[in-house]
């Protein structure tokens, strides 16, 4: 069975955005590339040939991953009502108890997970340990430096 892929409907369109552009100008540019090198003569000692040919593979498998992506993705449905829980999609902002900090994060699926922006991926411990919790909960995160101990004080729809 196929890995199934979390996006917010904004990711999607990114997605697919990004397989167009790939599908149609960077192919040709890679082509023209491609093109150029040959007309340099002897392949075997070519390296604009080879570098060329580098890049058409590397456009190729990400191609292919993007397309993965996309036949194997769930879009997250936004809930209007539902601002009471953790979920996927949820900006939330938590008390660090340890250290006194408030911090604010985005629970996101793990395509557009970017912890160093807010943004964590729902399969990663913190995600994992917030789901489903509410304002006022405190909440227990296991890590590998040691457990870490936060308190939720707002969920808002991101």
């Amino acid at each position: 069975m196929a890995k199934e892929y979390k996006l917010s409907a904004e990711r999607l369109k990114e997605l697919q955005d990004e397989l167009t552009y790939l599908k149609t100008v960077r192919e040709k540019e890679v082509a023209d590339q491609i093109k150029e090198a040959r007309s340099f003569g002897d392949l075997s000692e070519n390296s604009e040939y080879d570098e060329a040919k580098n890049e058409q593979g590397k456009l190729y498998s990400r191609i292919a991953e993007v397309e993965e992506i996309l036949a194997n993705c769930v879009v997250i449905e936004e809930d209007e009502n539902d601002h009471n829980a953790v979920r996927l999609g949820s900006r939330i902002t938590v008390l660090d108890l340890e250290f006194d900090e408030q911090e604010t994060y985005e629970v996101v699926g793990s395509q557009e997970a970017d912890p160093m922006n807010g943004r964590i991926s729902e399969d990663s411990p913190f995600g994992r340990a917030l789901l489903g919790k509410e304002v006022g909960e405190e909440v227990l995160v296991e890590a590998p430096a040691g457990n870490l101990h936060y308190k939720v004080l707002d969920i808002q729809k991101a």
